[in-house]
């Protein structure tokens, strides 16, 4: 551009001319550009559109060819999801089928089955309709002979009067007398049988039961007694004891409420006082006191009240220690010591506490052996002698005040009963009372469980004897094995055999009755007719 505006100048052109012809020149070369750059953007663009047809070409092609495949697996998945369909709808038609041809085969089962109950229900109300008739025909030819019978009875009756030279009542009155006599002896020989087969089987089946009771509760066999005197280790010991002007011994007394009996007994002092709590708690602190050797009224007066608050808790043990090995739980915590109480009580030398467990063990095991409640037997057993624990302090029996303790402190009414009536004061309203008094009477019945005074012992057997021989027809009677049998010979000429079973009974109710007895006693009442001649 500069070349050719040199070449204007040298031509010799004026100064505006060579601006119009370089102005010209700007706008031809602009306008050539312009030209020019769209041809070139147009043949570019062109180039790239055919680029873009031949892809978009391409990508339809392959868009047919994939669309031509994906129909090809749809028709293909869809032949094999109806054949699927088809074969399965198949199947499920023939079960169908086949079942309905099942229920309709047991149909015909059962039609034929009705059909054949139909036809022998016919058969049989024929057969039962030949039968009443023939009954009926009978029946008449029944009644027509009773007629005649009958008029045979009354002519023989009245040929009958005529030869015994009676009438028809007395001739009744006289063998109804014999009927009866005779149904005496048969009923008095038949009572005695079922009895002896009932005793037999039920002794065979408490035998079995008690048995298996005393099996499973294992118990000592000696007697425990409450230790009331307390060894000495010398004389000597029993002047401190009794202190200066007796200060020592009366300060004990008062604190425990015992009294102390200091004898010319070498070495020893007695305890005496119905209170076996307060006795054990004197035991104790009088031993603890002749250890220690300090005795003087304010050292007894501490070592009593730390005795009292010593035992409160071991009584409470034992109660929680009973409660835990009869598997028993909710016991009211009064209760709980009451029975604690019992470990310092004996009846007839025999630990109450030990013979409340041991009731419970044995009425809970004959419960079980009956399928009846075994936790309120055993719950039973074990408070059945509760009133023992405060008898002493309480007016009343050890029952009463037992069951009062209970209904208290809202015990069931089973274990109220069954303390009411464990001696037989109280009739028994439920089985475990039952078994609670037999478990009572084999506790305190075994051998080696209590100890009875002499006295006493020799007045039992011969109460039991007198009471034999109240009754009529009595020879001789003997109170056997130790007292537990009583063996009544009667005299043969005024008791026959059927009377000797009701003698038994009634002299056993007496018995019953008027004695007081651990266990039972057998009657056995003898007859026997001895016939005696003499040889010449």
């Amino acid at each position: 551009m500069a070349d050719f505006a040199n070449f204007l100048f040298l031509a010799g052109l004026p100064a505006g001319g060579w601006i119009a012809i370089l102005a010209g020149a700007v706008v031809v070369f602009g306008v050539l550009g312009f030209f020019s750059g769209n041809y070139f953007r147009k043949k570019k663009t062109d180039k790239r559109l055919g680029e873009i047809d031949s892809v978009v070409s391409k990508m339809l092609d392959d868009a047919r060819v994939e669309s031509k495949s994906i129909k090809k697996e749809a028709i293909l998945e869809a032949k094999e999801q109806e054949l699927k369909l088809r074969n399965e709808f198949e199947r499920e038609s023939k079960e169908k089928r086949a079942e309905l041809q099942k229920i309709e085969n047991r149909l015909v089962q059962k039609e034929d089955i009705l059909d054949k109950k139909e036809e022998n229900l016919l058969k049989r109300n024929e057969e039962i309709n030949r039968q009443q008739q023939n009954l009926k025909n009978k029946e008449a030819e029944v009644d027509k002979k009773l007629a005649e019978i009958s008029g045979r009875h009354e002519q023989m009756l009245a040929e009958f009067e005529k030869i015994a030279q009676m009438s028809r009542d007395e001739a009744k009155a006289e063998l109804v007398a014999a009927m009866e006599d005779e149904a005496k002896k048969d009923a008095a020989g038949l009572v005695r049988q079922i009895e002896s087969d009932a005793k037999e089987e039920a002794d065979k089946k408490a035998k079995e039961i008690i048995s298996l009771a005393i099996q499973k509760c294992s118990t000592e066999q000696a007697t425990e007694i409450t230790v009331s005197v307390v060894p000495l280790p010398n004389d000597d010991m029993k002047a401190r004891i009794i202190g200066r002007e007796g200060r020592n011994i009366r300060t004990l007394e008062n604190a425990t409420g015992i009294e102390l009996i200091i004898d010319d007994t070498p070495e020893v002092v007695i305890l005496s006082g119905f209170d076996p709590v307060r006795r054990e708690v004197a035991r104790i602190a009088l031993e603890k006191l002749i250890a220690d050797g300090r005795i003087h009224p304010a050292r007894i007066e501490e070592t009593v009240e730390k005795v009292r608050k010593e035992l409160d808790a071991e009584i409470k043990q034992y109660g929680e220690n009973a409660m835990f090995e009869c598997g028993l739980f909710g016991l009211h915590p009064e209760i709980i010591k009451l029975l604690g109480r019992l470990k310092f009580r004996t009846s007839y030398g025999q630990n109450v506490l030990r013979h409340s467990l041991e009731v419970a063990h044995l009425a809970g095991t004959m419960a079980a052996e009956l399928g009846c409640d075994v936790n309120m037997a055993k719950r039973a057993g074990l408070l059945h002698d509760l009133g023992k624990a405060v008898d002493f302090e309480i007016e009343g029996t050890h029952m009463q005040i037992g069951a009062d303790l209970a209904k208290k402190y809202r015990e069931n009414h089973v274990v109220v009963n069954a303390i009411l009536s464990h001696h037989g004061d109280v009739e028994p309203k439920t089985i475990e009372a039952v078994l609670v008094a037999a478990a009572d009477a084999i506790s305190g019945a075994r051998p080696g469980a209590r100890r009875e005074t002499t006295t006493n012992y020799v007045k039992r057997l011969q109460r039991l004897e007198e009471i034999a021989g109240e009754f009529k027809g009595v020879d001789k009677c003997y109170a056997i094995q130790a007292g537990r049998e009583i063996r009544v010979m009667v005299k043969p000429d005024q008791v026959d055999d059927a009377k000797t079973l009701f003698l038994a009974k009634e002299i056993a109710k007496k018995i019953e009755s008027e004695l007081e007895y651990p266990g039972q006693i057998k009657v056995n009442v003898i007859r026997e007719w001895r016939a005696t001649e003499y040889a010449k």
